[in-house]
C-alpha cells in the first residue's frame, strides 16, 4: 500500500458500524493501520466486528452509540480519541434508519424519526468530535448520504430530506472547518446491505433499481470501503467539501 493511503498511527470512529457498510469501513480503516471504535446501537454486533478486525490483527474496540444523544456521543468520541493519545484523527457518520411511506401516509413520526438519526446524529456526533480532531491536516469528517439526497426517491421523502440535509452539513462543515485543516466529505453509496433488502429482494423494485445502474449490479459493501479510506488518508489531503456517488453511475 501507498504511504499516501495508510492510516497507522491515527483513530477513527464509526457509527453505524455493525454491519453493511459501516462494518466495512470500520474493518477496512483497521487494515489500513487505524485504530478503530466500531459503534453501533446494537453493542453485541459492533463486539462481532471487532472480534473479527482484531483476529486478522487489527486494533479496534466497540461501543453502543445512539447518534441522537449528547451523551453517548461525547462518551463515544473520548473513547475513540483514547485509542490514540487523546486524538481523534477520522469521524465518520454513517448511522441510518429507515421509515418509509408515501408521501400523503408519512407520518410526523416517521418524518421526524429519520431526521433525527441522519441530520441529528451527524451534527451531535461531528460536533462532540471536535475537541478531539488534530489541526495538522489528518482531521476528516466522513459522512454519508445517498443518491435519495441528490435526486429524491419515492416513497421516502423522510430519507431523501435527512441525505439532502447531509449534503448542506457536509458542505458547510468543509468551510467552517477548514480554517483546523479539517476536511469535510460526503459519500453516496450503493449496495447490498440490510437497509437495501426490501429493494432487493421485491422483483419489481430490484428490476427498476437495476434498470437505473449503467453498471447493472449491486456492490459489495467491501467495495464502498476503500473510497472511506481514500478520504480518510493523505491521497484526499486536499479534497473537501465533496460529495462522491459510489452506485455503479446511477447519478451521472
Amino acid at each position: 500500500m501507498s504511504d499516501s493511503f495508510t492510516l497507522t498511527g491515527r483513530s477513527a470512529l464509526v457509527t453505524g458500524a455493525g454491519g453493511g457498510i459501516g462494518a466495512a469501513v470500520a474493518t477496512a480503516y483497521a487494515a489500513a493501520g487505524a485504530a478503530v471504535l466500531v459503534t453501533d446501537m446494537d453493542k453485541d454486533a459492533a463486539a462481532a466486528v471487532v472480534d473479527r478486525i482484531t483476529a486478522a490483527g487489527g486494533h479496534a474496540q466497540a461501543a453502543a452509540l445512539d447518534v441522537t444523544d449528547a451523551d453517548q456521543a461525547a462518551a463515544a468520541v473520548e473513547q475513540a480519541a483514547n485509542l490514540n493519545d487523546g486524538v481523534l484523527n477520522i469521524v465518520v457518520n454513517n448511522a441510518g434508519v429507515i421509515a418509509p411511506a408515501m408521501f400523503p401516509k408519512m407520518t410526523p413520526e416517521k418524518f421526524r424519526l429519520v431526521l433525527d438519526v441522519h441530520v441529528g446524529g451527524t451534527f451531535t456526533v461531528t460536533q462532540a468530535a471536535l475537541p478531539y480532531l488534530p489541526d495538522d491536516g489528518t482531521g476528516r469528517v466522513i459522512n454519508v448520504t445517498s443518491a435519495a439526497g441528490l435526486v429524491g426517491t419515492i416513497g421516502q421523502v423522510n430519507y431523501s430530506a435527512a441525505k439532502a440535509g447531509i449534503v448542506g452539513l457536509t458542505k458547510s462543515f468543509a468551510k467552517e472547518l477548514a480554517k483546523r485543516k479539517i476536511t469535510a466529505n460526503a459519500v453516496a453509496p450503493l449496495a447490498a446491505t440490510k437497509m437495501t433488502t426490501t429493494i432487493r429482494t421485491d422483483e419489481k423494485l430490484a428490476a427498476t433499481t437495476l434498470a437505473r445502474i449503467p453498471l447493472g449490479r449491486w456492490a459489495y459493501p467491501d467495495e464502498i470501503a476503500d473510497t472511506f479510506v481514500f478520504f480518510a488518508s493523505d491521497a484526499a489531503s486536499y479534497i473537501t467539501g465533496q460529495v462522491l456517488p459510489v452506485d455503479g453511475g446511477m447519478v451521472i
